[in-house]
């Protein structure tokens, strides 16, 4: 039964962020990564995604993001459609959240930051 609910709750998971993180207007078999450094005291255990700064969906950044370390993330596939402008926010380990920033991932290298 616990197997069954951690499925299912990894479906919606998955469903949940393909609904929210942006779909680039680039070609569809293009994989598109950015790096995300803590420069905080605290673990990041959230990164939010979101195209209009209201609804917003997460990454799975496993057990976090440690201060001082930085983790590379990629763009799901089947989002190379949406837009390249997103809102970022990081959620912390003490449940405090980062003010949300806007970036344009159609920008190469990109490099999001958190102090």
């Amino acid at each position: 039964m616990k197997l069954q609910i951690k499925r299912a709750t990894a479906l919606a998971c998955t469903l949940l962020l393909l609904t929210f993180i942006p779909n680039f207007a680039r070609g569809a078999d293009a994989e598109y990564s950015f790096k995300v450094h803590n420069n905080t005291k605290n673990t990041i255990k959230k990164l939010l995604a979101s195209e209009d700064g209201e609804k917003y969906g997460f990454f799975d950044i496993g057990k976090g993001i440690k201060p001082g370390e930085s983790m590379t993330l990629v763009w799901d596939k089947s989002t190379n459609e949406g837009k390249c402008k997103q809102w970022f926010k990081a959620v912390y380990d003490d449940d405090s959240e980062s003010a949300p920033v806007q970036f344009d991932f159609c920008e190469k290298n990109i490099e999001l930051e958190f102090s």
